[in-house]
């Protein structure tokens, strides 16, 4: 049995729950109200893109190494009113 690894976003939606990002599979378009259930989500898609292109006979996309850690900050922006 073969095994493929994606690198995984989790994105906090802001009316609750999280949006999951797969940069290597950029059409995957899923979510969960829970981080369990987004992980779950998450697979199964991942699964469903993987088998599609297995029978279409394409290739199966790499993972996206990403070498840091993704940032997060606020910026302020100020305007002369």
């Amino acid at each position: 049995m073969k095994e493929y690894k994606y690198t995984v976003f989790f994105e906090p939606a802001e009316e609750g729950g999280y949006i999951v990002h797969v940069p290597a599979l950029p059409e995957i378009c899923t979510e969960g109200d829970t981080l369990a259930e987004a992980r779950a989500m998450a697979e199964d898609a991942i699964r469903l893109v993987v088998e599609s292109n297995i029978e279409r006979g394409e290739p199966i996309p790499e993972d996206v190494v990403i070498p840091e850690e993704p940032v997060k900050e606020q910026i302020a922006v100020r305007f002369a009113a």
